[in-house]
């Protein structure tokens, strides 16, 4: 059973940053695409950021390049995404998902293995 636990949001001011987590466990990591996606209330979920499993391929959306970076640690089973200079419009439920196929820009139906979810909040 796979199973993708994220943690890192919270609540934080515009101009902040915070650092997401995601650990899978039950599938073979560094076979993966790892994603980061967002979903703020009544809005459609998007993709935020993508990483290829040997990490050496990136897809930003436009919305963050410059701001968030993706990344993983193979040997944690982790994925990670940096958020720095944080902006109310940033404010969504985030969610980690795996995908066995690399797409740039991603596919969102690629993605098989999702996590909950962790919220971030951003003040004005």
């Amino acid at each position: 059973q796979v199973q993708a636990v994220e943690s890192g949001g919270g609540l934080v001011q515009a101009g902040g940053s915070l650092r997401l987590s995601c650990t899978v466990s039950g599938l073979t990591f560094d076979d993966y695409t790892m994603g980061w996606f967002r979903q703020a209330p009544g809005k459609e979920r998007e993709a935020v950021a993508c990483i290829k499993w040997s990490g050496g391929l990136t897809y930003y959306a436009d919305s963050v390049k410059g701001r968030f970076t993706i990344s993983r640690d193979n040997a944690k089973n982790t994925a990670y995404m940096q958020m720095n200079s944080l902006k109310p419009e940033d404010t969504a439920m985030y969610y980690c998902a795996a995908s066995s196929i690399w797409r740039s820009p991603p596919y969102t139906p690629d993605f098989h293995y999702w996590g909950q979810g962790t919220q971030v909040t951003v003040s004005s």
